[in-house]
């Protein structure tokens, strides 16, 4: 599951005698961690407003809550809760329970994140959660993956 979050980028473009390159490289490799409580914290998904807070027990019980944007033209928000959650091996299983009643399955893996923007750059990690499913639409393109990167 960490590798769908994976994505390279190598652009090459020569106009009049002058070469243009574009490069950026993610990888994405599982965070597992020996005491699951190590995954607790705050999570964001930067400029996008969908945020997550874990607290993970060392047996790896999970509770959590956390804020989805209604429209994403809008700082409309909507809560949920995080029922029947689990951490397992780096892996969360969970349903999010909104206000309304309706549910949603989640499943995510813990990852490091290394961005590198050349083939020489060693690159920047940071640590987060990555999280497939149906996040709605923005400017016509279907958002299927989201990235929350740890707060604190």
């Amino acid at each position: 599951m960490a590798a769908s979050f994976n994505k390279s980028k190598h652009l090459s473009k020569e106009k009049r005698g002058i070469r243009k390159e574009k490069f950026l490289e993610i990888t994405s490799t599982p965070a597992i961690k020996a005491d699951p409580s190590a995954y607790s914290g705050d999570y964001r998904v930067e400029g996008m407003g969908f945020s997550l807070d874990l607290r993970v027990a060392p047996d790896g019980t999970v509770e959590g809550t956390g804020y989805d944007p209604v429209e994403f033209e809008s700082n409309v928000m909507r809560q949920y809760t995080l029922t029947n959650a689990r951490v397992q091996g780096g892996l969360l299983s969970a349903t999010k329970t909104y206000a309304n009643g309706t549910t949603q399955t989640v499943e995510g893996v813990f990852i490091d994140r290394t961005t590198k923007t050349s083939p020489t750059d060693p690159g920047s990690t940071v640590f987060g959660l990555g999280i497939s499913g149906n996040f709605g639409h923005i400017s016509g393109i279907t958002l299927t993956k989201l990235f929350y990167q740890r707060a604190r």
